[in-house]
């Protein structure tokens, strides 16, 4: 039976930054990741997200910032440039496989299984990330709504709703994006469930790292992660003006029910042809259900990148890493994480290998 040392899962930002680590320090290690082509989440998302919108992505380690023209398409820059990091660091990734679940074994192994096949491991890094677990609330009546339906991760372009009148729900940046586009060719509800907060200090470093500290504290409570974005507050673009200036950031609070022609409060009625889910994405850890990883308050409670109820388990792309910068560096830490199980199972403690 083939044993690795480590089995990372998933070839987004989190899990190539892991590998690359992995393999700097002589870790036997597979990449799994579900998609047919390089690219993690980027490579699904919608054609009008441009590199100015996302005002680049942070360099993989021991590589160069990609630094595109800032009108091409981000699900065309991004796996490009990963594809040719996987390529020049020769990185050990196996594609398409859809892990469906990890189970522990009676000799302290984990198995790694998707559909018939399975590998066997001494550790895994999880990089699975969110856009595959897309969050849609329930709402009465909404399954009757007569007008289609469409989440951030099938948003089809703003061209699909003109004509339509619109609710987008939601209170995150992709709501916010998302309304400067569809704006601007129909008619437009913004609900969320809490009011706005509005981003009116610069984001400087030292915000940054603030931000941050707080969602590390989250899951190092075991508390379910929230994202980053959600903490730093909205903030409007240049491209968003025209929106603004038509009144699409005017926030109403959320609806009671929806039924076939609108959507409804107790006491009004709007009508609408179309419903934008703006509602964000949960951790895609299903896999992960048979190792008991959750705490009793519904998260994954981690130090730094370890899951504190399986030290085998390390989680990149989930919390605090859920960013391009923050995904780097937690690929570094679970790559160190990977190094102090696989010593401690073999009663061996590496220095060197730890702090490389």
């Amino acid at each position: 039976m083939e044993v690795y040392d480590s089995v990372v899962i998933g070839a987004g930002q989190a899990g190539l930054s892991a590998s690359y680590h992995l393999q700097r320090r002589d870790v036997r290690h597979v990449v799994l990741d579900a998609d047919a082509a390089p690219g993690g989440a980027w490579q699904h998302r919608w054609d009008s997200l441009s590199m100015a919108d996302v005002h680049g992505v942070a360099a993989l380690p021991d590589s160069a910032r990609p630094e595109p023209d800032g009108a091409e398409r981000a699900n065309v820059a991004v796996p490009a440039y990963f594809a040719t990091y996987e390529r020049e660091h020769h990185l050990p990734v196996v594609r398409p496989v859809r892990v469906d679940r990890v189970d522990d074994t009676d000799q302290g192994l984990l198995v790694v299984r998707a559909g018939e096949r399975t590998w066997t491991t001494r550790t895994v890094v999880n990089a699975t990330g969110t856009w595959t677990q897309p969050f849609v609330p329930h709402y009465p009546g909404a399954s009757g709504f007569a007008g289609p339906q469409w989440h951030t991760a099938d948003y089809p372009g703003a061209e699909a709703f003109r004509g339509r009148r619109t609710v987008v729900v939601g209170g995150g940046a992709s709501a916010v994006q998302l309304l400067g586009e569809v704006a601007l060719v129909t008619d437009t509800v913004w609900v969320t469930r809490r009011p706005p907060v509005w981003r009116t200090d610069d984001f400087t470093p030292e915000v940054g790292r603030a931000v941050v500290a707080l969602v590390e504290e989250r899951v190092r409570q075991g508390l379910p992660p929230a994202s980053v974005v959600s903490v730093t507050g909205l903030a409007l673009r240049e491209q968003e003006r025209a929106a603004e200036a038509a009144g699409a950031y005017v926030r109403r609070p959320m609806f009671s029910s929806v039924e076939p022609d609108g959507v409804r409060w107790p006491d009004s009625f709007e009508p609408a042809q179309a419903i934008l889910w703006a509602t964000g994405f949960r951790p895609a850890v299903g896999h992960l259900a048979p190792l008991h990883l959750r705490s009793p308050l519904g998260g994954i409670r981690l130090e730094g990148t370890t899951a504190v109820a399986d030290p085998r388990v390390q989680l990149v792309g989930y919390g605090p890493s859920a960013s391009t910068i923050g995904a780097n560096r937690a690929g570094r830490v679970a790559a160190r994480g990977v190094v102090a199980a696989l010593a401690s199972d073999a009663g061996v403690l590496d220095a060197d290998a730890l702090g490389a």
